[in-house]
């Protein structure tokens, strides 16, 4: 089905979210970039992210908790953002068919242990619930819920490892079964071939399409970060569909309803948008090591081990929160305590848990030290929980 391209999608530079009272809000992961072949452009991620309190959550950037005890520690503070407020949004989107959606599901996560919340889209590859997506869809997660529109169910779902220099991450949904599958064509896709983007847009919790046609079928664009950090990623298929904020993990669809790619960003800042997608190939071969256990340099597999404890600053190992059910509060340590030795090694820094607690997974037990706020000291053995995605 052709749609008409009655409207463009203006993607501000410096401001693509709804207001936080009424909308979830578009993490500040984009900025002015260069694409390969020199071009200035700005390019989003597509992933919501926000918080009730009206502080946002870089996906991957220094705003926001860097992950609750990842490896014992807590990354910097809260970050004031840039809460990016809304632009003309009018989409050439209409909802997707029952086959455009065939094997597409819904990707909601609580991030950091409910500092903030993401939406995207993922891919269904097995029956029983293997699901792919983005890394930076579900970065930062602490609990993430997928829902597959075909039968209207909820599960919850857990990292079975992730590419972040791909940016592919694996999921396994938990008790899925009899599940529709994508269908995939590992085929290269040819300049000027019609495609559908099929995404959750704009996090509304709907499957969405939008036709087009591919414009560079590789291409690369390099994304600057709100912490300065740049993001590359080569051989996208470059097309013309308008991919929105949410659309992160979704399909990219031949003119016979095959995925051919999986989307991952768009460029913003001027009329017409470029929408971004990793090669079907190059997703699968990732999800195939990842499902093999095959850690690279690339590739992680699973969670890394987590205390559950912020501490005040870097040279500090002062307790200024605590995870409610993580592994420091279930063994008795509270706000204001200071870690002293964990697993019988002194500790004066966050370096010193992290590379401690960096050496364990998750379910390990640790002896744990520490002076409370009164100056009473304490010994307990704590089993370490799951970080955040990194």
């Amino acid at each position: 089905m052709t749609r008409s391209r009655r409207f463009r999608h203006v993607l501000a530079a410096a401001a693509l979210t709804l207001p936080l009272v009424a909308l979830p809000a578009v993490a500040p992961a984009a900025a002015a970039a260069v694409d390969a072949r020199g071009d200035s452009a700005t390019y989003d991620w597509g992933s919501w992210s926000w918080t009730g309190s009206g502080t946002e959550r870089g996906l991957g950037g220094s705003n926001g908790y860097g992950g609750y005890g990842t490896y014992g520690g807590y990354g910097s503070g809260y970050g004031s953002g840039n809460p990016w407020s809304s632009s003309t949004s009018a989409t050439d989107t209409e909802p997707a068919t029952a086959a455009e959606s065939t094997g597409v599901v819904l990707v909601n996560t609580t991030v950091d242990y409910g500092t903030a919340a993401a939406a995207g889209t993922g891919l269904v590859i097995t029956g029983d619930g293997i699901v792919v997506t983005n890394h930076h869809v579900v970065e930062g997660a602490t609990k993430i819920g997928v829902t597959d529109p075909a039968n209207g169910k909820t599960y919850a779902a857990t990292v079975l490892g992730y590419d972040a220099t791909h940016d592919v991450a694996v999921l396994q949904l938990t008790d899925a079964s009899g599940l529709a599958t994508v269908t995939t064509d590992r085929r290269e896709s040819t300049e000027g071939e019609q495609i559908t983007s099929v995404g959750n847009a704009e996090g509304q919790g709907s499957l969405t399409a939008a036709d087009g046609t591919v414009t560079d079928p590789s291409t690369a664009i390099t994304v600057t970060e709100d912490d300065g950090s740049q993001a590359h990623l080569s051989d996208l298929i470059e097309v013309d569909a308008d991919v929105v904020s949410g659309d992160s993990g979704g399909a990219l669809l031949d003119s016979e309803g095959e995925v051919i790619g999986m989307n991952v960003a768009a460029s913003s800042g001027g009329a017409d948008v470029s929408g971004y997608a990793i090669p079907i190939d190059t997703v699968l071969d990732v999800a195939a090591k990842i499902i093999a256990g095959k850690e690279t340099g690339d590739i992680e597999i699973g969670y890394a081990a987590a205390l559950g404890v912020q501490v005040n600053g870097s040279d500090s190992t002062r307790v200024v929160g605590v995870v409610d059910g993580g592994a420091a509060a279930k063994a008795g340590i509270t706000e204001g305590s200071t870690i002293t030795s964990i697993g019988g090694t002194t500790v004066s820094t966050l370096d010193d848990i992290t590379a401690i607690i960096g050496k364990h997974e998750p379910g390990d037990r640790i002896s744990i030290a520490w002076t409370d706020a009164d100056g009473g000291s304490h010994t307990a053995t704590a089993i370490l929980g799951e970080a955040p995605v990194a």
